[in-house]
């Protein structure tokens, strides 16, 4: 929310004369509906920044049955063979490192 310079205190009148009843609920419904307004407003900034990230998840849940039955037969296998799965998981990580700097070479070249 945006800092405001008397956020949460009403106004002082002329003369330090307090607020009528009615001056200050007007001055409260005014301050609630501004914050109302923030709020509305740092909303929408946060759907639009997490927008990516809730676009990539959406695309991860499609393959979500998918996903299951290779992470069970992944965790079957790495419990009948630990090693192997470990040497799986070192060559998998390679291979995703491997295709990043060849991703990134080539955003270089062209």
């Amino acid at each position: 929310m945006t800092p405001r310079a008397n956020a949460g205190r009403p106004p002082v009148l002329a003369n330090d004369v307090p607020m009528s009843r009615a001056q200050r609920k007007a001055w409260l419904e005014a301050s609630i509906e501004q914050q109302r307004i923030d709020i509305l407003v740092e909303a929408s900034r946060w759907r639009e920044a997490s927008r990516p990230m809730d676009d990539a998840w959406r695309g991860l849940m499609r393959f979500k049955g998918p996903l299951y039955v290779i992470g069970g037969l992944l965790l079957l296998r790495g419990s009948r063979k630990p090693g192997s799965l470990a040497r799986l998981t070192h060559r998998v990580e390679r291979g995703v490192v491997l295709f990043n700097r060849a991703r990134q070479l080539l955003s270089m070249l062209g």
